[in-house]
């Protein structure tokens, strides 16, 4: 089992678009609970197009509250900050399951805010 172990990803030669805006990330969907980290942060969830190497893939990436630029909407080009890969497993109702989380310390806006075509 890989418990623990944390890999960093490299986004330098990396496309990253916003593919859905933040949403609060729920810990518990039945009690609609919003999930926390250590210190007490609100966590957020942020989907991205990740697109690097001629692949394309949609990462749902966890970041805190307060590392998240006020304007991300889709389509919008960020920047990841801290970008970590964690993979997980874990057993429900007999069935093994299995994945990779991504946690980032921020996602940035690349785009200037108040443009000119806002302004209009």
């Amino acid at each position: 089992m890989f418990c623990c172990r944390q890999i960093p990803v490299e986004t330098s030669g990396a496309t990253v678009m916003v593919a859905k805006a933040p949403q609060p990330k729920v810990r518990d969907r039945r009690t609609g609970e919003i999930a926390i980290d250590a210190d007490g942060v609100k966590l957020m969830t942020v989907d991205v197009m990740f697109a690097a190497n001629d692949e394309v893939e949609i990462l749902s990436i966890t970041v805190p509250e307060p590392g998240i630029s006020s304007d991300l909407a889709m389509g919008t080009p960020v920047a990841l900050t801290g970008l970590i890969a964690r993979p997980w497993e874990n057993e429900f109702n007999g069935q093994k399951r299995h994945g990779i989380a991504f946690r980032a310390v921020a996602v940035t806006s690349l785009t200037a805010t108040g443009t000119a075509s806002e302004a209009a």
